[in-house]
């Protein structure tokens, strides 16, 4: 079993846009009962909020599925539970590393690193831009799946 931990500053827009992709493209490949993905917070601002309306009406459009869910925290137990833990911006970075001390397992990435760039996914909470958001968080989790399959 392969798990997977988005992160992002809420956990409403961002990680849980990347793991309702992720669980798609996990489950089109076939691969569904090899894959346990989640998403987590960084900071308590939204925590037991559920996925923001402008990544649901972007999934909606994507025809791809998700939960009704709460956001919630990321702790330092995390790092033991996941083989990938997966920021979105520069700030979730050091978040997660406040949050979880040192990475000795180099289980931590930045998701834009799977698509060949290491670059932050814009937070459509603030750009408003959800199909922006969509076609990083796409790519990388593609690139993702492509990583994880080669080793």
């Amino acid at each position: 079993m392969i798990n997977v931990l988005f992160v992002c500053h809420g956990n409403i827009c961002r990680s849980t846009m990347a793991e309702f992709v992720m669980k798609d493209i996990v489950q089109k490949a076939g691969l569904e009962k090899d894959f346990y993905i989640q998403s987590r917070a960084t900071h308590r601002d939204e925590i037991g909020a559920d996925t923001h309306w402008g990544t649901k009406e972007k999934l909606d459009k994507e025809g791809i599925p998700y939960t009704k869910r709460h956001a919630t925290l990321m702790t330092k137990e995390d790092y033991d539970k996941y083989d990938y833990i997966i920021g979105m911006d520069d700030e979730n970075m050091r978040y997660i590393s406040k949050i979880i001390g040192s990475d000795p397992q180099n289980k931590v990435f930045m998701l834009m690193d799977f698509a060949g760039e290491h670059r932050s996914i814009a937070d459509p909470w603030y750009t408003g831009n959800f199909d922006a958001t969509f076609d990083d968080i796409m790519a990388a989790c593609k690139g993702l799946l492509m990583s994880i399959n080669k080793k």
